[in-house]
């Protein structure tokens, strides 16, 4: 297939590559410069604009930081909607708002291209080797012509509906689920550390019975470290998923006490200059809380 592919990030570089190895023709563009250099030398075409790389796509597949740089790079001047053919799709891999998936669907539709939602679970050691899983939401027709691509860049997809903003839901639902886990086992850790247990032994005895899933491992093992650099998730981006989904949610009146136990994590990390550092950084405030001496 010919897919322009837009945002070449953490995650994006990866995806765009595994794209590539599957023998898929891309065309890229990115806002720096830097990360186009090695895509190129792999056998990618570096775009001018998100407009020139739509150009001739069959799909635009767009994997940026937030609703501001999506809705820029897509309908701003020399936005992708300018290059995109009739008939051809956008595929929005990001995590955005509901409402600016609703409006991009709507946009498209104006314009006669298609628009599918498929953003990924995932973090970038998992882009770089294709094991991303993705939720994906469009029309039947569109969810079908996309899938050699999704197949190239995840694991697994997993089709939500055929209204494209069900599976952003479903992405900030899940993303959500993943800062209660933070916050739940960093809870565990402060508790267990406090009744002088080993926290190596309490991680080892939790991720090997009763919570055994790969997020529970993941970050256990992230909080157990410390190890919340460099970033595989930036804690400015975490802050940004919770803020949508409570929007999401306050739209459908849906009320997550959660969501605010956690948005106030992440207001108190940025406070406490964790910036920079992975999303689980959440975590060392109920250390802190709990007078245990919290991970570096």
């Amino acid at each position: 297939m010919n897919i322009a592919f837009l945002g070449l990030g953490g995650m994006g570089g990866g995806m765009a590559r595994n794209l590539i190895k599957h023998g898929h023709k891309v065309i890229a563009w990115n806002r720096s410069p830097e990360p186009t250099a090695a895509l190129h030398a792999e056998g990618a075409r570096i775009a001018a604009t998100p407009a020139e790389a739509a150009s001739g796509a069959e799909i635009a597949i767009t994997m940026l930081a937030n609703d501001e740089a999506v809705e820029s790079v897509t309908l701003g001047p020399n936005g992708l909607a300018e290059g995109l053919a009739k008939g051809a799709a956008h595929v929005s891999m990001s995590t955005i708002s509901v409402a600016l998936s609703e409006h991009l669907a709507t946009a498209h539709e104006a314009r006669g291209q298609r628009f599918a939602a498929a953003p990924v679970f995932g973090r970038p050691d998992q882009a770089q080797a294709g094991k991303l899983f993705i939720a994906v939401a469009g029309a039947a027709d569109v969810v079908e012509r996309i899938r050699p691509a999704l197949d190239a860049i995840g694991q697994r997809s997993f089709v939500i509906g055929d209204t494209p903003a069900q599976a952003n839901l479903v992405k900030l639902t899940g993303n959500f689920l993943i800062t209660c886990v933070i916050e739940s086992l960093a809870e565990a850790f402060a508790l267990t550390a406090k009744g002088g247990i080993e926290t190596s032994k309490v991680y080892e005895l939790l991720t090997e019975t009763l919570f055994a899933a790969p997020v529970y491992r993941t970050y256990g093992e992230i909080i157990l470290a410390g190890r919340f650099s460099p970033a595989g998730f930036k804690m400015e981006l975490g802050q940004k998923d919770n803020r949508l989904v409570q929007l999401a949610a306050e739209k459908l009146e849906v009320p997550l006490p959660f969501a605010a136990i956690v948005r106030d994590r992440f207001l108190a990390a940025l406070a406490h200059g964790d910036g920079e550092l992975d999303w689980s950084a959440i975590a060392k405030r109920a250390a802190e809380d709990a007078g245990v001496t919290k991970p570096s």
